[in-house]
């Protein structure tokens, strides 16, 4: 299957957002390195499996990202701490529909993390009024000599980085 390369882009972008969402506080840094991320809808469909290398400057540009695009999409975004997990509430507006998630994550970001979320749309979107996801994460080990950070690795085998990406796109007026 061939993909296109925008809406390659766009999903590589998609899949860094939500492999580190976005909001204003700050949160536990992963530990440099790969990170294997498995992403599905809580057993209700197949999912899908990437891979991401990162440092600790490349972690910290896709917190900014997910930040920055948290400040123009999302109206509401609160984290806090509840019993040693994350828990995260926005509100956040997706094309013509307004996105309510709650998201519970939990791990130690040196080995693994594990995020559960449920969202609402209104109107719907894409056809559905709501939607869960499950995201876990778990390092990998040492990125492989042939990646670099912010290198992601698609479950096609598409090999893209997010950071020339992000660093590459046209700036808006």
């Amino acid at each position: 299957m061939k993909i296109h390369p925008s809406a390659a882009a766009a999903a590589c972008l998609a899949a860094a957002a939500i492999a580190m969402p976005a909001f204003a506080l700050d949160y536990p840094a992963r530990k440099p390195g790969l990170w294997e991320i498995q992403t599905g809808d809580g057993g209700k469909g197949p999912g899908h499996t990437m891979q991401q290398c990162i440092d600790a400057a490349s972690d910290k540009s896709l917190r900014e990202m997910g930040q920055g695009m948290g400040k123009e999409m999302c109206s509401k975004q609160e984290l806090r701490l509840d019993g040693g997990k994350l828990v995260m509430d926005s509100v956040c507006k997706i094309g013509n529909s307004t996105a309510t998630s709650h998201a519970v994550m939990s791990g130690d970001f040196n080995s693994a993390y594990r995020m559960e979320s449920k969202s609402s749309y209104n109107p719907p979107l894409m056809g559905r009024a709501e939607g869960t996801s499950v995201i876990e994460a778990r390092w990998v080990g040492p990125c492989k000599a042939d990646q670099k950070p912010g290198d992601m690795v698609m479950p096609n085998g598409m090999k893209m980085n997010v950071i020339d990406m992000m660093n590459n796109r046209p700036k808006r007026p």
